[in-house]
């Protein structure tokens, strides 16, 4: 059984979980974000922290949320904790307020399957953020 907890980043330790999380399901993939800004939440199994995400303003879609980060240890994937966090997200999108949730991949064709799976549709950005071989996902909330 998992349970997703919000976090509070203020905590050191909740942000040397996320960081150990990132860099056991990123590698050297992607940079560490920064955790200080935005929403983010753990999800547990047991005692152990498993999985994370986190959403912060969108800086390319208007009064919307940016998806910036999910990630999920090898050993728990394939049990939907993916599509939960982005639930979590979602939720947190609608009582803010916002229209919608942006995000982005690259070469990641399972991240790519949950966002469909979600609701989420492919866009075009008027102005593109990502690599030139990312793909944009957008869900309207609204």
């Amino acid at each position: 059984m998992y349970k997703i907890r919000s976090v509070d980043t203020d905590d050191d330790d909740v942000v040397d979980t996320l960081v150990d999380l990132h860099r056991l399901t990123f590698f050297d993939g992607a940079s560490v974000p920064q955790f200080e800004l935005g929403a983010w939440w753990l999800a547990y199994h047991n005692d152990d922290a498993v999985a994370f995400a986190g959403v912060v303003p969108s800086t390319h879609a208007r009064n919307g949320g940016y998806f910036s980060r999910v990630g999920v240890l090898r050993r728990h994937r394939g049990r939907g904790l993916q599509l939960r966090l982005t639930r979590v997200i979602e939720a947190r999108g609608r009582r803010v307020g916002w229209h919608s949730i942006v995000s982005d991949t690259t070469n990641n064709p399972v991240s790519a399957n949950n966002f469909i799976r979600a609701g989420y549709r492919l866009y075009e950005p008027d102005v593109p953020w990502a690599w030139s071989n990312s793909l944009y996902w957008r869900k309207w909330l609204r």
